[in-house]
């Protein structure tokens, strides 16, 4: 609040403040030495004056604008979504908010606005003062922040993500296959489309299949295509994600769960780069990349006669091992700090930071989703915080109820370079053997995918979709892993 305890008077040049020195002196020139936008406004919302900032940000001058409303001057976006100094009195505290604010130009500039309650002597209301931030130069210093710790939407500072960045660039201009492997959660789709918007392939299409969606005669149509009449309900011909992907990049998701007969077809598209949809001899030419990505140990699964190993090694070409974020290091403050900046302005929310004792929680958890996890953790805080800055009342119950077995993360243990390429996590309801123990949490994979899909149940309020969204699987797949672990309608 400020209390306006001179006295503000207009006297025939220019407004003047008394009480403050020993003379009156000149209201416009102390404004005009602040640094940052400032608007006097009356109670009815109406410009009284601006400083020389003003004019800066706005491209109109005081003597144009005097007595005009501050919505027509200012033109923010937090304007249209309800003035935010409807309802302020003279008792009311400041508040502050981020948003956009249109030039007379029509350029738009993000901003903070601030907005305070001007008293007089008398404590009653006298008019308004608003302050606008320019964040143009912090929002391009974040942007660059980020970059110099990444390669395009995927951040990070560790060693093993910074051997990444280096050869993604040159990876990112050949026309090689690429299989990127990794726990779920590490970020492949993410990698698979930043390598595509870094090629020469950029402004063809980014088309993404999973593998293990659907099942195999509706999987092929899906890939290759089919012909008209090629089986029942085939009243027409389609071109299959082959011929869609014409110019740009496949991405194959989980192409561990790809049937056997179909690693047949991909095997000699890669060779040839010629396609043959279901039901017709005659073979089409497509020109595409292909990534593929899983979060299964492939080596394993050709050992066992469940993958081909001319295939593996087809596109084993260029491999790239997304390590889990338990094994990362301090990229985990980073990506918080990453996401809590992006999700707050998304939301438009003036959450900035975290609690010491949220902080240690959250860098002191195991995430066995990765960063997926990380950031649907983040992203559940900012909705659920009324304040400035997360506390641990708003972080999800399973992190602040978690036995310390599952709250702490171990020291990554060294791995030889050709073991960092093998997922930790054992398959989904494999069936047989031991179960494959999480080295930090002391539980089975089951165990902990059981524990990951009950809880994104109940943030989703039991429905089966937006639980699958939650944890970025399909819905396919969801159904899937809880009749395998038994979870009934029962389990919500």
């Amino acid at each position: 609040m400020i209390h306006n305890q001179l006295s503000l008077f207009r006297e025939t040049t220019a407004p003047r403040v008394a009480g403050l020195y020993a003379a009156p002196v000149c209201l416009l020139p102390l404004l005009d030495e602040i640094p940052m936008a400032v608007a006097l406004l009356t109670p009815e919302r109406r410009v009284v004056a601006i400083n020389l900032a003003a004019e800066a940000l706005t491209g109109y001058t005081r003597e144009e604008i005097r007595g005009a409303p501050c919505m027509y001057v200012f033109r923010g976006n937090y304007c249209v979504k309800g003035c935010p100094l409807l309802g302020m009195g003279a008792e009311s505290r400041p508040t502050s908010l981020e948003g956009d604010v249109l030039t007379r130009e029509r350029r738009k500039i993000p901003v903070r606005a601030t907005f305070a309650p001007v008293v007089d002597t008398a404590g009653r209301l006298a008019g308004y003062l608003e302050t606008l931030e320019d964040l143009r130069l912090i929002r391009e210093l974040s942007a660059r922040q980020d970059q110099a710790f990444g390669f395009s939407h995927i951040i990070g500072n560790s060693p093993r993500m910074e051997r990444i960045f280096q050869i993604l660039p040159g990876i990112a201009q050949t026309d090689s296959p690429v299989l990127i492997t990794g726990e779920t959660g590490t970020g492949k789709d993410v990698l698979a489309e930043a390598i595509h918007k870094a090629s020469r392939r950029a402004k063809g299409p980014f088309v993404k299949v999973n593998c293990g969606a659907l099942p195999e005669p509706l999987l092929e149509s899906e890939l290759f295509g089919h012909s008209k009449g090629a089986f029942t309900g085939a009243e027409e011909n389609r071109p299959g994600r082959f011929r869609m992907a014409q110019g740009g990049t496949l991405f194959l998701t989980e192409i561990g769960d790809l049937p056997l007969p179909l690693q047949v077809k991909l095997l000699t598209f890669l060779d040839d780069h010629i396609i043959y949809p279901l039901g017709s001899s005659r073979g089409a030419q497509v020109d595409v990349r292909v990534i593929a990505a899983t979060h299964r140990d492939l080596e394993h699964m050709v050992a066992e006669g469940r993958f081909r190993q001319d295939l593996f090694f087809r596109l084993n070409v260029v491999h790239l091992p997304l390590p889990p974020l338990r094994e990362r290091g301090e990229d985990v403050r980073m990506l918080l700090d990453h996401f809590l900046r992006s999700i707050a302005a998304q939301f438009g929310k003036a959450v900035s930071g975290f609690s010491e004792e949220a902080l240690k929680l959250l860098t002191g958890y195991a995430y066995p989703g990765n960063v997926r996890e990380l950031r649907n953790i983040v992203e559940y805080a900012v909705n659920v915080c009324p304040g400035e800055r997360i506390r641990s009342a708003h972080l999800p119950a399973y992190i602040t109820e978690a036995p310390a077995c599952s709250a702490v993360r171990s020291e990554p243990v060294p791995v030889a370079e050709h073991q960092a390429v093998q997922p930790v996590s054992a398959p989904a309801g494999a069936a047989g053997g031991s179960p494959h123990v999480h080295p930090v949490l002391g539980e089975s994979w089951p165990d902990v995918e059981r524990r990951m899909i009950l809880d994104a149940l109940v943030r989703a309020g039991g429905r089966r979709s937006k639980a699958a969204e939650i944890l970025g699987w399909g819905r396919s797949t969801l159904w899937r892993k809880m009749k395998s672990y038994g979870m009934d309608e029962h389990h919500g």
